[in-house]
């Protein structure tokens, strides 16, 4: 073998070693780092800039949200999504309460009044079209505007008690504090009406339980739900809320709307176009003060 040959064997054998060594330390730099899960989009999405609304409660199951309430004019509960979005109308956890009116007439309901600003304006439509109607009202907001309770019993409207302050979460309370809370709202709304037959109770964001409907009934009041939602407490306009009362209404019909909680001009707006269109298909009426 020459000189020049074992000089190339050589460095062939170095050239080897080398690119083992450098081999051996990336896998063993490699097992050092962590590995990184891959990111996936979880669908959920933010906004400080959501409805102040949920007469569902959020996360969609009965008592659940926070305790809410609604105000006078202009400012209203945090309900996310005051008395309908995404809840279920007519499942298995509403422990009983009715969702229709058992006839063929139709129902008109109002949430969370009174309130001066909007109540007066629902009360002259619905005398307009000489149509009855039931509002489910607040307690404090009864204790804080008495005549606009007795305007409603001046009209033929029917009473429902909704709660003191609007809390979605009431139903998962003791049965003392839910008795409290609807004797106390009760009150208010006999101090303004003495006598005031209340026979209907109404539970914030549909969040039914077992304890609230049980002391609901107790206290001689039926538990009532909704069967038709136009989310009118999200403000998706007049023409929205219009569209899904007129195409949804059907004989025995209990249609959620609110009076209060908020802005309420595109309610108003809608009742406008919506009470023509029904009172040509429906016999409409308040719910009966003796449901029993």
């Amino acid at each position: 073998m020459t000189r020049g040959s074992s000089t190339a064997r050589a460095a062939g054998i170095v050239t080897l070693v080398v690119v083992g060594l450098l081999g051996s330390a990336y896998v063993l730099g490699r097992s050092l780092v962590p590995d990184q899960a891959p990111r996936h989009s979880t669908g959920v999405t933010t906004s400080a800039d959501g409805p102040h609304y949920a007469d569902q409660p959020s996360g969609g199951g009965p008592g659940a949200g926070p305790s809410n309430s609604a105000s006078p004019a202009g400012t209203g509960p945090a309900e996310a999504g005051q008395d309908g979005s995404g809840r279920d109308s007519g499942g298995d956890n509403l422990f009983g309460a009715h969702a229709t009116t058992g006839t063929p007439r139709l129902a008109l309901t109002f949430d969370d009044g009174p309130d001066p600003r909007y109540t007066p304006q629902v009360l002259a439509l619905l005398r307009e079209y000489d149509v009855r109607a039931t509002f489910c009202v607040v307690g404090e907001n009864a204790q804080n505007h008495p005549e606009l309770i007795q305007s409603i019993v001046d009209g033929g409207h029917t009473l429902c008690n909704h709660s003191w302050q609007h809390d979605v979460g009431l139903g998962a309370r003791s049965a003392d504090a839910i008795r409290s809370d609807l004797l106390r709202t009760n009150a208010a709304i006999r101090a303004a009406v003495p006598n005031a037959p209340i026979v209907w109770y109404r539970q914030p964001g549909g969040a039914w339980t077992y304890p609230v409907v049980s002391v609901a009934r107790q206290l001689g009041m039926t538990p009532l739900h909704w069967s038709v939602d136009p989310s009118d407490w999200d403000l998706p306009g007049a023409g929205k809320i219009t569209a899904t009362v007129v195409s949804q209404a059907e004989p025995g019909s209990v249609v959620l709307l609110h009076d209060a909680g908020g802005n309420r001009e595109g309610t108003v707006e809608a009742l406008r176009r919506i009470l023509p269109d029904l009172t040509a298909r429906f016999e409409l009426e308040a719910l009966p003060t003796d449901p029993t």
